[in-house]
């Protein structure tokens, strides 16, 4: 496993596993599998609806606590500082721990600076080991480090081979700020699986193309978190570490790069007023 030292001092793993649209009757299960393969960094989230299956499956590996990194979310329902604060407790209970790894803001609406402060107070009191965002784009980004007392250690952003975040990381470089992709693979958008120019290298590694994909990701120094429900999927994402792609492979992959989300923007108001919708 490779590793990254956050802003703070903390090791996270460059890989680990995400719940994401896991169905809580399958968590379990699945976080039990990911543990087998290899895994010990496991990404959920409080809108998944899935933290008490990851914290059941913590309690019967067998392994001690202090070999995961835990990551969850705070979702936008859980906004402003006494919710937040609230939820963070709930997810303790649920996750069946005293403290977690990594705790972010799922989304950049609502009252998140309550939401941060109430953050900063779980960390200060050990109950979180760093804290950070997701889906903060480069402007409320750089608000939010230029105001928090605690500057974030990570920002979870849509990022693949076909957005491949350029300015945003430019942005979190310049602070100090580790980028996390979600949807390393785009959920198979643009044809994914069969793109020539990753067929190709990974014709020429023995490697698949989610493997290249990942690979390609993890030399761009970004921390990948890839979910499935199959033990054999998590396997082949898991063997990534075994190959390199060459400098003149990774300037390929890079001129796959679209610029823009395969999923929604939170600049259009349409997308903002269907985020509203959920809280």
């Amino acid at each position: 496993m490779e590793y990254v030292t956050l802003n703070n001092g903390v090791k996270m793993p460059m890989l680990g596993y995400s719940v994401y649209q896991t169905p809580p009757q399958e968590t379990e299960r699945c976080v039990l599998d990911a543990i087998d393969v290899g895994y010990r960094s496991i990404d959920t989230a409080q809108a998944y609806g899935n933290e008490e299956g990851v914290g059941s499956a913590l309690m019967k590996c067998g392994l001690p606590r202090e070999e995961f990194f835990i990551t969850t979310k705070v979702w936008i329902s859980n906004a402003g500082y006494e919710k937040a604060k609230a939820s963070i407790e709930e997810s303790l209970k649920k996750l069946q721990t005293s403290y977690m790894d990594l705790l972010l803001i799922h989304q950049p609406f609502g009252d998140y600076y309550g939401t941060y402060r109430a953050m900063e107070e779980a960390y200060k009191a050990g109950k979180v080991r760093a804290i950070g965002v997701s889906n903060f784009y480069p402007d409320r980004f750089l608000d939010l480090c230029h105001f928090a007392e605690i500057k974030p250690a990570v920002n979870q952003v849509e990022t693949h081979v076909f957005q491949q975040q350029k300015v945003a990381k430019e942005y979190m470089k310049k602070n100090g700020i580790q980028i996390e992709s979600w949807g390393p693979f785009a959920e198979g958008k643009n044809d994914y699986f069969n793109n020539p120019v990753l067929k190709e290298i990974g014709a020429k590694h023995g490697k698949s193309v989610a493997q290249v994909a990942l690979r390609f990701l993890l030399q761009s120094d970004v921390i990948v978190i890839p979910k499935s429900t199959h033990k054999e999927r998590m396997q082949e994402n898991f063997n990534v570490f075994d190959f390199k792609l060459t400098e003149d492979e990774m300037t390929r992959i890079e001129g796959l790069d679209g610029g823009e989300s395969l999923f929604f923007s939170h600049y259009d108001p349409k997308t903002v007023e269907w985020f509203m919708t959920m809280v």
